[in-house]
């Protein structure tokens, strides 16, 4: 998708020196992916204490 934005040209500058990333499309998608994630993950930790996981790792993961 095509759109135009007016970004801080020294921030996005700033944030390929940071990220080795060459484009500034690769840069703003990867920040774009990386928001997503933290946001998602965020979601999750609403979760901790909640589910009760009556679970053994050892088994679960083959080990004896």
């Amino acid at each position: 998708m095509r759109t135009t934005l007016d970004l801080p040209e020294d921030l996005v500058n700033e944030a390929m020196r940071a990220t080795n990333i060459k484009t500034k499309t690769k840069v703003i998608t990867v920040a774009l992916e990386d928001l997503v994630r933290k946001s998602k993950i965020s979601a999750l930790k609403k979760f901790k204490g909640k589910v009760a996981l009556d679970m053994d790792l050892d088994i679960l993961r083959n080990r004896k």
